[in-house]
């Protein structure tokens, strides 16, 4: 009887090609075949290091129809690298569907551990980091963005967000509307490649130094933004509450609108009724 094969959720770069474990360089070279979420660039990494094997292309819009071929193949007894285009795979990137597919089915996922740009950032920012909560990217609207934002303004955890050169400066203004201008945060372009920069100041500061530099505005951005104190956790949970209220009251009595915006929001009752 053949053995399944393992899928092994293998880190790549994110920038400098040296970051390449070498175990991550044995497990793709032994694989039968890459699951890559963009062919042409990881056959760039695979040249570059010598690896000739078949990819897959693996990508947000053919993942959960690719799931169930790849777990297939796994149970024939092929092994197979799960790779995204940088960084460890599933952060912020494809790869789930197919990793609880071979789980569900019993077979055996293997990580080998690498680069990744959250905690790479994380490292070097000097934020608050035993206790952080990652949130990739914010939504490309900006309605959807500021209400995710406002929703996290009370968190006290250092807050973990990925951005785009075609959005960093628009988030950093809803960043700082949503947690006041004030707040602490640090930005990471373009860790490990020739123009990394890490940034740190207020929330204003970095906006102002973003929008008068055009090179800020380039590459791949870490947004790291500190923790909400007692005193701005409150303010948030009443400003959420004022929101909540606003909307409910279009529809409802106003104490009754008040009562579910209080129990939603944990701001007091009092403080929202007749606001």
């Amino acid at each position: 009887m053949t053995s399944a094969g393992t899928l092994h959720v293998v880190a790549t770069p994110i920038g400098n090609l040296g970051d390449l474990t070498p175990r991550a360089q044995e497990t793709l070279r032994n694989v039968a075949a890459i699951c890559a979420e963009d062919t042409r660039r990881t056959g760039q990494l695979l040249a570059h290091f010598g690896i000739d094997k078949p990819l897959v292309a693996l990508h947000d819009h053919n993942e959960e129809a690719l799931s169930q071929r790849i777990v297939a193949r796994l149970q024939g007894g092929d092994s197979l690298a799960l790779v995204s285009d940088a960084g460890t795979p599933l952060v912020s990137d494809p790869g789930f569907r197919v990793v609880r597919a071979a789980r569900a089915a019993g077979l055996k996922v293997s990580p080998v551990p690498g680069a990744c740009a959250a905690i790479a950032a994380l490292s070097v920012a000097g934020l608050p980091s035993d206790r952080f909560v990652f949130e990739g990217f914010l939504p490309a609207k900006a309605g959807a963005r500021r209400e995710r934002l406002a929703r996290l303004a009370g968190e006290a955890r250092t807050l973990v967000f990925y951005e785009s050169s075609h959005r960093i400066d628009e988030s950093l203004a809803d960043m700082a509307a949503a947690f006041g201008a004030a707040r602490p945060a640090v930005i990471a372009r373009e860790l490990t490649k020739l123009f990394e920069t890490v940034l740190d100041g207020t929330l204003a500061d970095l906006l102002a130094r973003v929008e008068a530099d055009d090179n800020q505005r380039k590459g791949e951005f870490v947004v790291m933004v500190q923790g909400a104190g007692e005193d701005a956790e409150a303010e948030a949970k009443l400003a959420e509450g004022r929101r909540l209220y606003a909307k409910l009251g279009e529809h409802l009595p106003p104490s009754t609108a008040a009562k579910l915006a209080a129990e939603l929001s944990g701001a007091p009752r009092k403080a929202l009724y007749g606001s």
